[in-house]
């Protein structure tokens, strides 16, 4: 085992430096400035009363102390990274360098925008783009992130229901149990009663139960496809005809757009609402909260309740339209996350139709390819068997392990951590006991795949020979193991540096 992670006794920031010390010194230009206006007077009612504790350091301190944090994380440039149903994949930096040319960083949103028709025609063309890859007829960039997508999508249903006169009688949004966690919380959110349709023998949607469930106060249904056991819903178009028999509403949840690219589109299996998870799908960054995007995509009978906003374009300029009496109002500050949407431009115009293809068939095989090879090593269990090929991941269960050997999803994960493997998502999606959800995308060569197979197969063996180690996993990260339950106790958060003097 090769790989050992970097352990700084690293201080808080505030602990570093020395008063009186600085980095920056003001540039002759701004110091001319300052000369000239002479000294501002602050009025008193927005003056501080006390001095800002900021850390005081030379630039190298700073930049030594940043350096030495970075070398105790793992990030995606350094490898494999298999979480599940919204997977961090690699970032092409010729993303990163278009979105942060200084032509975007200097532009303001409060410009007018006779002087912004760049952007405007990026974003525009993004949008239009993605109408085309989901099947839908008009696509907004707004939503910050996937659930925002969500959000927005079950406040246009709930708009369209209250216009046709329905607002009362539709109360219902149907999902399955093996859905995102945030769909129940989006459609709670506004303002619907969740009904859960169990799963079928196979992974897939039990349709007669579906029956069951369905009625006039049905809303809609949210549904991923493929699901989030990798399967693709063959009886799709069934499932949005017995929704639409009641004139509900067919969600797309697009955390798995990934396999079907340039395959199938959502929009014409019947879809009348599509997210996009941008940050997954379109080789941007994601993590810690953000920054993402979440892009919805609508029917034409739905375009008039997207939120303004709305770029347009007439032929000869681009411009805003908020003139849209039945839109759902605005759901973010301006246009969406730009610097995230133009990198999603720049990998589209990179890959190209040709290219969004091979990375849907090279997620498929990628999925699948892990699905036979960890198989083959006989610890693991395969939910509904690895006959079933399945797109874009594959779920494990390690729940024999916990039986014999008191080995449970967290502890495989902690173990891979020692690996210098970024663990999967674990226990969801939650119909599977201990489950370890993997997903390897088209972002992984063959090797990397191997290396993470063979991790997994030492782990197994490992159990067998050594389970205490397993259990006391990480050994070799820069943290040690964590108690989670106490981890999230608001008595022992510190999230801020002000947090932390109180309690000294």
């Amino acid at each position: 085992m090769g790989y050992r992670q970097s352990s700084w006794i690293e201080p808080c920031i505030f602990e570093l430096g020395h008063r009186g010390r600085k980095g920056h010194d003001l540039p002759k230009a701004e110091r001319s400035i300052i000369e000239e206006v002479g000294e501002v007077q602050v009025p008193n009612k927005i003056q501080r009363r006390s001095a800002l504790e900021l850390p005081e350091m030379s630039e190298v301190e700073a930049v030594r102390h940043f350096t030495r944090l970075s070398q105790m994380n793992y990030s995606v440039d350094l490898g494999l990274y298999p979480l599940g149903s919204c997977t961090m994949k690699y970032n092409p930096k010729i993303n990163d360098k278009l979105a942060t040319s200084s032509a975007l960083t200097k532009l303001h949103p409060y410009q007018d925008e006779e002087t912004v028709q760049g952007i405007l025609e990026i974003l525009y063309t993004l949008g239009r783009w993605l109408a085309e890859i989901t099947g839908t007829f008009k696509v907004t960039l707004q939503p910050a992130a996937g659930a925002q997508g969500e959000f927005l999508g079950a406040l246009i249903m709930r708009a369209y229901h209250t216009i046709n006169g329905k607002q009362n009688s539709k109360t219902e949004l149907i999902i399955p149990d093996s859905a995102h966690g945030t769909n129940p919380a989006s459609a709670t959110m506004a303002g619907f009663k969740v009904l859960v349709v169990p799963s079928d023998k196979n992974g897939s949607i039990n349709v007669e139960a579906l029956k069951t469930v369905a009625s006039k106060r049905t809303a809609g249904l949210m549904l991923t496809n493929p699901n989030t056991l990798g399967f693709f819903e063959e009886n799709i178009r069934e499932i949005a005809e017995i929704i639409h028999e009641y004139n509900g509403l067919v969600y797309y949840d697009g955390a798995n757009l990934n396999p079907i690219l340039g395959k199938v589109r959502p929009g014409d299996m019947g879809f009348d609402i599509v997210h996009i998870n941008i940050h997954k799908t379109f080789g941007t960054p994601h993590g810690g909260g953000g920054p993402g995007a979440g892009p919805i995509g609508v029917s034409e009978k739905l375009e008039k309740f997207l939120p303004v906003p709305r770029i347009e374009y007439d032929g000869k300029r681009y411009f805003l339209s908020s003139k849209k009496p039945h839109s759902v109002g605005k759901i973010r500050s301006f246009y969406g996350n730009v610097a995230v949407l133009v990198r999603a431009y720049s990998y589209l115009l990179s890959l190209g139709a040709e290219g969004l293809v091979e990375a849907a068939e090279v997620s498929t095989l990628n999925a699948n390819y892990l699905l036979k090879k960890l198989a083959e090593i006989g610890v693991y269990e395969i939910p509904y068997g690895s006959e079933r090929p399945r797109k874009h991941e594959c779920v494990l269960s390690v729940k024999s392990l916990f039986r014999k050997r008191g080995i449970r999803a967290l502890d495989i994960s902690k173990r891979l951590l020692d690996e210098g493997i970024h663990a999967p998502t674990i226990y969801f999606p939650t119909i599977i006991d201990e489950a370890l959800m993997i997903e390897p995308t088209e972002s992984f060569e063959k090797e990397e795949l191997d290396r993470f197979v063979e991790a997994m197969r030492r782990i197994a063996e490992e159990a067998e020979k050594n389970p205490e180690k397993i259990r006391t996993a990480p050994h070799n990260t820069s943290v040690g193991r964590l108690d989670e339950a106490r981890a999230s106790h608001p008595q022992t958060l510190v999230p801020s540096w002000r947090v932390f003097k109180s309690r000294i």
